[in-house]
């Protein structure tokens, strides 16, 4: 007999080991699955059924747990499950077809052109954190980089004649990604304050020889959205959404919105077609006259 919680440490173990999921990854994994082992009291792994598993997750439901939340720890739970029967340790995946409370859809939040603009319009008067800031917010809006994707940049990833950075995306996918000519004019003024001693050098470096950290990336974005916008709830992915949107309402094009964001599944991607309808349905309730919920000549009789 071996109890839940010994088999997780050694899940863990080995997915370190492994290198193909990030810090954050597993660490989620160890959260979620520590979790329900304490919800069954390090119960023993062969012992473990689907009613487990329910009780598990209506217990998440009544502690107001978000749908997004719960689907993650069973999507853990099932993965964790799924090892462990192919190392023939159990019979059967207890969580294989437990459903969970669907998650509500929300929109990303987006900024306008104007509003991006507002935000981008700041001079760096030569100053190091300005001129890092500035590189940092053209990528994320100019590229649609995901918040680890900037940060775990180095100088090797940068091809500035040609005008694209190599990005490592979810799942250690490469893609290259296009530089827009402001972008490439402040990674450039950038380079030219930081001076980085080997093309290997991280490209937003840290302290202790290590990147500059997400946390310290989205301190500065809040910091200059407050700054520039009055404005404190902007954080990288807002950027991001604002790339994918004003780009696709430019194109149209969701597949090649879809290579440069760098997701697996379009259907990621369709979330941005959602904001594009709502966009001309605003433009719709203004202009057109019979889109006007005031009714001029008053009831039929």
């Amino acid at each position: 007999m071996t109890g839940i919680q010994r088999e997780i440490s050694r899940y863990i173990s080995e997915l370190g080991a492994s290198q193909r999921y990030s810090d954050a990854t597993i660490k989620a994994y160890q959260r979620d699955l520590n979790l329900f082992a304490s919800s069954v009291n390090d119960m023993d792994i062969e012992l473990i059924a689907p009613k487990n598993i329910r009780d598990f997750i209506s217990l998440l439901n009544k502690k107001g747990r978000a749908g997004a939340t719960i689907q993650r720890c069973l999507s853990s739970l099932r993965v964790f499950f799924d090892s462990l029967e192919k190392e023939n340790k159990i019979n059967s995946n207890p969580a294989a077809l437990i459903a969970a409370p669907r998650k509500q859809k929300l929109l990303p939040r987006t900024l306008d052109t104007d509003q991006v603009s507002k935000l981008l319009d700041f001079s760096d008067d030569g100053k190091h954190i300005l001129c890092r800031d500035k590189a940092i917010l053209e990528l994320f809006y100019g590229s649609g980089l995901r918040l680890s994707e900037l940060s775990n940049l180095t100088l090797n990833d940068l091809d500035l004649r040609d005008h694209y950075v190599k990005v490592l995306g979810k799942r250690q996918k490469e893609r290259l990604v296009p530089l827009g000519r402001k972008s490439v004019e402040a990674l450039k003024r950038w380079l030219d304050v930081y001076q980085p001693f080997s093309n290997s050098a991280w490209l937003f470096p840290g302290r202790k020889g290590k990147p500059l950290s997400p946390r310290a990336i989205q301190l500065r974005v809040k910091a200059l959205a407050y700054r520039q916008l009055e404005n404190q709830d902007i954080h990288p992915h807002s950027l991001r959404h604002s790339f994918a949107t004003h780009m696709l309402e430019s194109s149209g094009d969701l597949r090649s919105v879809q290579e440069l964001l760098g997701h697996s599944d379009i259907s990621t991607t369709q979330i941005y077609t959602h904001l594009d309808f709502q966009h001309l349905a605003e433009v719709y309730d203004r202009a057109h006259p019979r889109a006007s919920s005031k009714d001029t000549k008053g009831p039929l009789k």
